[in-house]
């Protein structure tokens, strides 16, 4: 049995150590929001945060999530921020297919956290793990300028 901080919530399960954390926020939890893509860590539609930090959960042990806190895309509503890349988000139009957002709105509230004016440069570099098939890589960059701007004036 293992102890895993989700979204704020503390929750047990028994999966093995060896476990990818995704398959157990899907199959165990129940949180569908963090989509398979690769399985490999190569395309981003996996990513959640742990401890604030975007990771793959597709190639992440459940026990390396042991103390840490693990946020999905089921939680961003909640988040100021998160809630504000989605807004741009829809706003801008990101989405198309829409697999690979959820992935992609992780990593741009993870880079907006840590880095609130970001670059061209900056955006490319942490979104460069996250592949959307309908090449909606402009608008994404676009949206996360949105919202750095939106927190600047409010400043």
């Amino acid at each position: 049995m293992m102890k895993l901080n989700v979204n704020g919530r503390s929750m047990d399960v028994d999966v093995p150590a060896e476990t990818p954390l995704l398959w157990t926020l899907r199959d165990e939890l129940g949180m569908v929001g963090t989509k398979f893509g690769c399985g490999a860590g190569l395309c981003g539609s996996c990513t959640v945060h742990m401890d604030g930090n975007a990771i793959r959960s597709c190639i992440t042990p459940i026990s390396a999530t042991a103390g840490k806190r693990v946020t999905t895309i089921e939680r961003m509503e909640a988040d100021p921020l998160g809630a504000a890349v989605q807004a741009a988000w829809t706003s801008l139009n990101v989405p198309q297919c829409g697999y690979c957002q959820s992935g992609q709105i992780m990593s741009a509230v993870a880079l907006l956290k840590r880095n609130p004016n970001p670059s061209d440069t900056d955006i490319d570099d942490a979104m460069s793990g996250n592949i959307c098939r309908c090449g909606t890589y402009t608008r994404i960059r676009a949206a996360i300028k949105q919202v750095a701007t939106q927190r600047r004036s409010k400043a």
